[in-house]
């Protein structure tokens, strides 16, 4: 039987127009606001049709239609990102989160302290994109999956450090606190507040113009790349770094156990046959690799991801505050200003907490060069070389260099944002 071309025509019409819908079929479900199913107990057992059954029923959307800015800190532990937090806690338009992703490494570690496979990490790294997508989306119920025990009519006390989110901490969250009480210490906030109802949370995070989150639970930024290019989102990145010699310092002094062996060749002089030298290189390693791909500017990262230096930070508060603002494209408002003000002038008294955030900025920057012996400085140049000199860290070639403050160990450098 012959085919006249007008009927071939047809039918090649009618195959395209299928495969059209078919493509916006999927297009729009892939979009939907579905609910998750729980990632820590999930089942291949679940009723599929059911849940697309409740997928139907919710609202779609193929963009971020409310414009707001998701804001993310990548940083590494004291690199100063608490301080940095601040930057954004004190800004009245913006919901802020510290560290929730402490929640999916407390639940998922334990079935992992005895492997660092590349398997395990794309299961830390694939729950914590999940739950930062879901938190931006101002979905904190997703929270309780991972907070244990685990919270009871969506009331927790177990929140990691919700002292340190200005919104966790005023109304219509927690109504007994009031102008009075802006700045009170983080644990005086808990007595006063009480349990965190995570209804209110998410109200108070849907009333706000942008959001925020910090972390130094992600090693790098191109582990970030499914959420950077997300359309549902308007994530933007400051990775965060610092003199990975301050980060060794900070971290002996804060974590006086963990790295007791380093201690002790800073004592003694004498090197650890069992020093475990990871605690270092691991941190240049991520950089390095982190840095890189943000400086080598990967479409997907265009107008997405700007380099911050802690050190040029701490010289210059206001000016490089008034940049990240510029970044992202919110303005800074008075309560920045004033935070900045009152917190980067502290005593030596004003700085006792280790996660405190009152501090003389400048001073503290520079304060490593006097913490840590000429040998380790030495080591840690050799071992973070690369890092060194890709983020415009001069090495000291003597122990009267390194403690001679007059002799810059920064280098004065613009890391423009890529846009």
């Amino acid at each position: 039987m012959q085919c006249s071309w007008k009927a071939v025509l047809l039918l090649a019409l009618a195959s395209i127009a299928i495969q059209y819908t078919a493509i916006r079929t999927f297009t729009a479900r892939s979009f939907h606001s579905c609910p998750i199913p729980n990632p820590v107990n999930c089942s291949l057992s679940q009723d599929a049709d059911a849940s697309d059954r409740l997928c139907d029923e919710s609202p779609t959307f193929a963009y971020n239609l409310s414009r707001k800015t998701h804001i993310l800190i990548l940083a590494t532990t004291r690199s100063g990102s608490s301080f940095v937090g601040q930057l954004f806690n004190q800004h009245f338009d913006v919901f802020y989160l510290f560290e929730p992703l402490y929640h999916v490494q407390y639940t998922l570690i334990p079935k992992l302290t005895q492997s660092k496979s590349t398997t395990d990490r794309r299961v830390m790294l694939g729950a914590s994109r999940d739950l930062l997508r879901s938190l931006y989306d101002c979905d904190l119920y997703f929270l309780e999956n991972y907070i244990k025990p685990q919270p009871v009519n969506h009331t927790t006390d177990r929140l990691f450090r919700r002292g340190a989110s200005k919104a966790l901490c005023s109304p219509p969250v927690c109504e007994s606190l009031g102008a009075v009480d802006l700045h009170l210490e983080e644990g005086d906030c808990v007595k006063k507040c009480g349990t965190l109802n995570l209804t209110l949370a998410t109200e108070s995070c849907r009333e706000h113009g942008h959001v925020a989150i910090k972390t130094v639970r992600v090693p790098e930024v191109s582990d970030l790349r499914a959420l950077v290019e997300d359309p549902r989102l308007n994530l933007k990145v400051i990775q965060l770094v610092r003199d990975p010699r301050g980060i060794l310092a900070s971290r002996s002094e804060t974590f006086r156990d963990t790295y007791r062996l380093w201690r002790i060749w800073d004592g003694t002089g004498r090197k650890p046959y069992n020093l475990d030298v990871t605690q270092l290189t691991t941190v240049c390693e991520d950089f390095w690799n982190s840095v890189s791909t943000g400086l080598n500017r990967p479409p997907w990262l265009k107008g997405k991801y700007m380099l911050v230096r802690y050190e040029d930070l701490a010289r210059n508060p206001m000016k490089k505050t008034e940049e990240i603002y510029d970044f992202l494209g919110i303005p800074m408002d008075s309560n920045v200003e004033r935070w900045i003000q009152n917190n980067t002038r502290g005593d030596r008294s004003s700085s006792k907490h280790k996660y405190g955030t009152v501090r003389n900025s400048a001073a503290t920057a520079e304060k490593w060069r006097f913490r840590l012996s000429y040998e380790i400085v030495a080591f840690t140049q050799r071992a973070c070389q690369q890092v060194l000199a890709q983020l415009g860290y001069r090495t000291a070639s003597s122990e009267e260099e390194l403690k001679n403050l007059s002799v810059s160990l920064v280098e004065d450098r613009d890391f423009l944002p890529f846009s």
